[in-house]
């Protein structure tokens, strides 16, 4: 792939690239942009060996998934929603969302329920495509679904 076949790719998902690690990251746009910075880099000095069987966004997603993964913000869960509020409201103006509730939600859980969530539910990906992009069985994703659900409706609840 050229330099400028994948600027344009880029060009063409950074919008939801940004909003996928924006939810990841719970709102919190300056660690969402540097998870994206990370993996764009990634994913460039990886593009030479991109062939294209699949669609660009869910191999530039999965770069993304890993590399929120491996940032020290992944590891950071909490045990309840008035936690994450009290270290919301303390060291981020970016959770001033309309979306506040959902993202203290998710940030309760476990990085890869958290994921799963986000890729089915705010991005639309299929259970067999986020198989694919976070590297593991069908089987596990639905599980990490249904418990993300689970612990999403009691802490909201729902």
């Amino acid at each position: 792939m050229s330099r400028e076949q994948f600027i344009q790719l880029v060009g063409n998902e950074q919008e939801a690239l940004r909003g996928f690690l924006l939810a990841l990251c719970c709102g919190n746009k300056d660690n969402a942009d540097d998870i994206a910075q990370d993996a764009l880099v990634k994913a460039y000095l990886a593009s030479a060996g991109f062939v294209d069987k699949g669609k660009f966004r869910s191999w530039l997603f999965k770069i993304a998934h890993n590399t929120f993964l491996n940032y020290k913000v992944a590891q950071r869960t909490f045990e309840s929603i008035d936690e994450a509020r009290i270290v919301a409201g303390t060291s981020n103006a970016d959770t001033k969302y309309i979306h506040e509730d959902l993202y203290l939600a998710l940030s309760t859980l476990p990085p890869k329920e958290r994921s799963a969530i986000v890729l089915f539910y705010l991005d639309g990906y299929s259970i067999r495509e986020i198989s694919q992009i976070t590297d593991t069985s069908e089987e596990a994703v639905k599980k990490q679904l249904s418990r993300g659900r689970d612990k999403l409706k009691t802490r909201l609840k729902l």
